[in-house]
Parts: structure tokens; C-alpha cells; sequence
């Protein structure tokens, strides 16, 4: 076992190269370091490294290590197969201390109007790799900002799909696919509609931490903000498909083998022009050759 894991003080040759300067910065209330640091990988969307190599590895042995006593594991969420809840294994008041001190700042600065505050949190640790869980199917996270963290290992396709938010016209739309790198944390909306590609070979393994403030979710805005849900102004982007969630998942997709398809999006009465309607096929094409 790690003792330092568990104990909330993490020291500083835990983060990566600059992290440490840009969050004084952010701290004293220089926005500009962290947009500097940081990548906006697209639409409220930013990643940027947190974590060295070297934590990457001694908290993988950790979770390796606890996987290997034989003592209980619970699925992580209710779409994980493999992983493990780390606020489970002692870990809790070590990721209080990251959330508190590190990750709320950064959350303050991007998602202002949800972060005033952050209360709890769910942290859990997903694995992909041949054999089980090859990626995830499009959702939104019961969070009011992810903060999603890949440990490693090695890995070959790594692609996390976003698109639009949830109850927008445009919540089944593509944005873009951001790829994940060792060590590098991506912040986003929970209610960013995105998915886990499925991986080409090799095991990945991701810390993320689902942040709750109670304030906000007991709130008036929220409230209102969670019982609207605007008309979808066109048929989804294929990559924005959920077999879990979508009604019309069977007329763009064959579903997968087993799969009983109970979904909710669009709701009555929010559907695009055209709902329900099977895509047409493409026109042939008539080669000169056929016209003889």
C-alpha cells in the first residue's frame, strides 16, 4: 500500500511539470495562466496535464492491489462493467483534498454558475481494454463538472466523442473527438452529451470524479433548467447515437446483439421533423456502362 494516497496531502512531484505555477496564478486571480496551460479542445471543453507518469503508475498499483485482496467491488456507475469506486477503498478525504484544493478552482473559472461551491463527489476508476468494457455508450454524467483523468496504461485508439448539451437543439450533434493522453485531465459539463470509443488494443484506465454542489442542484435555476428540453432541430449525428437512451437509436443503427432498447430522447414532443422516419437509402448510381 501507498500511504500518501490515502492521507490528502498530495505532494507536489505527484503533478505535472507547470500545473503547480498555473493554479497559484489561477488563485490569485490570473485567468490568463490557466487558458495559457490549458487547450480548448472544443465547446466548453478544456483539458490539461495534471498528473506526472510516476502518480499514474502508483495509483494503478493501488487499484491493482485492491482488486487482487478479494475484498468487495462494486460497478462504478450503472454503465461500467470494470473499474472500481475509489471513494470506496479509503480513498474519499484524499479526493476531497484534490477536489477542494485543486479542481475546484479550475471549475470556478470555466463553469462559474454551477461551482460556487462544490459539496460530494463520486470518484471512480473505469477500464477499457479486449475482453470487457471496449467503450462506452453516449450519455451524460450525474455531475455538475467531470473532471476525467487517463492513468495509462498503454493503449491504442483512445477517442472521446462529445456533442451537444442536454435539452439543446443540438444535443445529438457532433462536436469533435479528443484523444486521450497519459496523465492529462479533460473538464466538461456533466451535461455535455459525449461517449467512450472503443479501444483498438492495450488497456486504458481513467480516474474521474463526478462534482456535486447541492446548492446549485436544490436551486430554482436548476430546477427549471432540468424540466426544459428544447425541439431537436435536425435527425442526430450517427457518432451521437445511444443505444441506451434513444428512440430512434434503430433507424440509423443496428443495435447491439442483446440489447433491449428502452429510450427516452428525444421526449414526446421534442422530436426533429421527419422522427421515426427510416433513412432513405442513397440514390444508385448509373455507370455509363449500365446505360448500354
Amino acid at each position: 500500500a501507498t500511504p500518501e494516497l490515502f492521507e490528502g496531502d498530495w505532494p507536489a512531484e505527484w503533478f505535472a511539470p507547470g500545473y503547480l505555477d498555473m493554479r497559484e496564478q489561477l488563485v490569485a486571480g490570473n485567468a490568463s495562466a490557466f487558458y495559457a496551460f490549458a487547450r480548448e479542445e472544443g465547446p466548453e471543453v478544456f483539458s490539461y496535464p495534471l498528473f506526472t507518469r510516476m502518480f499514474c503508475d502508483l495509483f494503478l498499483r493501488e487499484v491493482d492491489n485492491y482488486k487482487q485482496s478479494g475484498l468487495p467491488i462494486r460497478r462504478p456507475n450503472s454503465m461500467n462493467n470494470y473499474g472500481l469506486i475509489v471513494n470506496e477503498i479509503g480513498m474519499r478525504d484524499a479526493l476531497s483534498a484534490l477536489q477542494r484544493i485543486h479542481l475546484l478552482p479550475v471549475a470556478q473559472l470555466l463553469f462559474p454558475h454551477v461551482s460556487s461551491n462544490f459539496d460530494d463527489h463520486h470518484s471512480f476508476m473505469v477500464q477499457y481494454k479486449q475482453g470487457q468494457d471496449l467503450g462506452l455508450d453516449m450519455h451524460t454524467d450525474d455531475s455538475d463538472v467531470t473532471f476525467n483523468v487517463c492513468l495509462g496504461r498503454e493503449f491504442e485508439a483512445a477517442g472521446l466523442t462529445f456533442c451537444g448539451m442536454r435539452g439543446q437543439p443540438d444535443h445529438r450533434f457532433f462536436k469533435f473527438q479528443y484523444q486521450h493522453e497519459v496523465g492529462r485531465v479533460v473538464v466538461h459539463s456533466g451535461d455535455r452529451r459525449h461517449g467512450a470509443d472503443d479501444i483498438k488494443s492495450g488497456e486504458r484506465n481513467n480516474l474521474i470524479i463526478w462534482n456535486h454542489n447541492l446548492a446549485w442542484r436544490s436551486s430554482e435555476d436548476r430546477m427549471k433548467y432540468m424540466a426544459s428540453y428544447a425541439a431537436e432541430g435536425a435527425a442526430p449525428d450517427p457518432q451521437c447515437l445511444s443505444y441506451t437512451h434513444d428512440r430512434d437509436f434503430k433507424f440509423f443503427k443496428t443495435p447491439p446483439e442483446g440489447q433491449q432498447l428502452r429510450g427516452w430522447c428525444p421526449p414526446q414532443g421534442r422530436e426533429y421533423p421527419g422522427f421515426g422516419e427510416s433513412p432513405k437509402p442513397p440514390k444508385p448510381t448509373i455507370s455509363s456502362q449500365d446505360e448500354l
